[in-house]
């Protein structure tokens, strides 16, 4: 196995004049200019003082200087280390100090460390350093030799429960999921990717990127999602990724129709769960059927719909043909067909372990190789996967499993319901109570509610209140944080 950008290189090497990235507001890049970019910043990296196997970690906004960053670091064998932008101060502290990083690229200098500067423009004071290196240590320049095991990124998890942990990715780990993914979506020659989503993150950085990169086809390369600016582009692009929210809001446009999206080969979804309203308002304005499919930081994608065949709402789809998912118990013993487990996978996707942390890598990652998800889901005699929910996220209401999406799919049907949580809250009497937290266009009453409910639900998973918000919280990635919500309503049953 070689360096995973040996493998990018190769591909750009027979389109260097064709479009790599389509930009919003500044001049495109061709493949010859990504490349020159990447060697820059290789060459800068090394005059940095930075070796394989030390870490750059990057708190930049989307641009493509930030992805040449990332595969300049891959070229010289370091680990990327994206942050989110809108971590503070205090939490960058926490990531610094774990990830120990030789390099710290950021919009300003980090005191105390050796840093660079570069902004959502493409300026900067790594961008200065780039234009002083001379064409002969550019000439100079090779990929350094890397093995399969050796580490290409760490990835922080989102930390909702305690500390957030670094995940450990290899460049086997890239490798093999990009091509498992471009045979699987089918990526063609002519496509063209519009990826509007950040680079700090598996989705945006990884699978939607890699898919693009690999096959040396273009991405217009928006900086963020804007709807209006995202729809006006459809027609130029051949393929979308992107989370619910994308969706959501792109059904809000009027100007969403089938003529618009004739171009589209796949919208392909993930990162949250997608409703099944969303799937067929989605289907009636474009005539398309969203592909669903499930990954995570730890192990890019696990499961997807398939390109060919139905996409069933609701459902995951598949494992992808080199992995291999299983739905357990708390002991890793296959639960039967159709009953709730836990479900873990196993392949070349998963990743080494979490950064400097080997007890939670112990538990999370069993003996045999299969790592523990933490997502509850169901699979069929096809192999179709469907999610549940968390594991934390399931409610013990009375000593009976009450599973939130179940809840949710028949709260997010009732007509006035635009959104649905359920949650979990600590009650005297039950232990926990079930609570639905609704975005709606017209409040009921509880017991109103669970009278729409009452021939479809048994009467412990009904919800025993109702809470009514202008919007459910998110994370940056679109994920429904009932972490917060929990946390919001955990008096709600004090004193009854």
């Amino acid at each position: 196995m070689t360096n995973f950008y040996q493998s990018l290189e190769t591909a750009f090497g027979g389109r260097l004049e064709q479009p790599a990235l389509i930009l919003q507001n500044r001049p495109d890049w061709n493949f010859r200019q990504l490349v020159n970019a990447v060697d820059q910043f290789a060459a800068v990296l090394l005059g940095q003082g930075v070796v394989a196997g030390d870490r750059v970690m990057a708190q930049v906004e989307k641009s493509p200087e930030n992805l040449a960053l990332y595969l300049a670091t891959l070229k010289v064998g370091g680990v990327f280390v994206p942050l989110n932008t809108a971590y503070t101060v205090a939490e960058l502290d926490y990531f610094v100090s774990d990830a120990k990083p030789a390099l710290f690229v950021g919009a300003n200098d980090r005191v105390g460390m050796s840093s660079l500067t570069l902004d959502a423009h493409g300026g900067g004071t790594l961008v200065d350093a780039a234009a002083q290196v001379d064409e002969s240590t550019i000439t100079a320049l090779r990929t350094s030799a890397r093995q399969d095991k050796d580490l290409a990124a760490i990835l922080y998890t989102s930390g909702t429960t305690g500390r957030s942990k670094g995940a450990m990715l290899t460049h086997s780990n890239l490798a093999s999921n990009a091509r498992s993914l471009s045979e699987y979506w089918g990526w063609q020659n002519d496509d063209v990717l519009l990826n509007a989503l950040p680079i700090f993150h598996v989705h945006g950085l990884f699978i939607a990127s890699h898919c693009a990169l690999l096959n040396a086809t273009p991405m217009i390369f928006h900086s963020n999602f804007v709807a209006e600016n995202v729809l006006a582009a459809l027609p130029d692009c051949t393929v979308l990724m992107g989370v619910p929210t994308f969706y959501t809001r792109l059904l809000q446009q009027p100007e969403l129709t089938r003529e618009r999206t004739r171009n589209v080969r796949v919208f392909i979804c993930g990162s949250a769960p997608l409703t099944e309203q969303t799937f067929a308002a989605w289907e009636q304005m474009t005539g398309h059927r969203i592909l669903e499919r499930y990954g995570m930081s730890e192990t890019i994608i696990n499961t997807s719909n398939p390109l060919v065949g139905d996409r069933v709402p609701g459902t995951v789809g598949f494992p992808l043909p080199n992995q291999e998912v299983r739905i357990a118990d708390a002991e890793g013993i296959e639960v039967p067909l159709g009953e709730v487990g836990t479900i873990e996978v196993r392949g070349p996707n998963v990743f080494s372990g979490y950064w400097e942390q080997p007890e939670k890598t112990a538990e999370e990652i069993r003996a045999d190789g299969f790592f523990i998800t933490g997502d509850l889901g169901t699979q069929d005699a096809d192999g179709r996967v469907a999610i549940v929910g968390r594991a934390k996220d399931l409610v013990i209401s009375g000593g009976y499993n009450v599973y939130p999406k179940e809840v949710e799919r028949l709260l997010d049907e009732l007509p006035d319901v635009v959104e649905s949580a359920v949650i979990g809250v600590p009650h005297d009497d039950f232990g926990e109570a079930v609570v639905a937290v609704l975005v709606a266009a017209k409040q009921m009453e509880v017991n109103e509610l669970n009278a729409a409910l009452v021939d479809q639900l048994a009467r412990f998973k009904q919800p025993k209140a109702v809470v009514y918000v202008d919007e459910l919280p998110r994370n940056t990635m679109g994920k429904l944080q009932k972490n917060v919500l929990r946390d919001q309503h955990k008096g709600l049953f004090v004193s009854r």
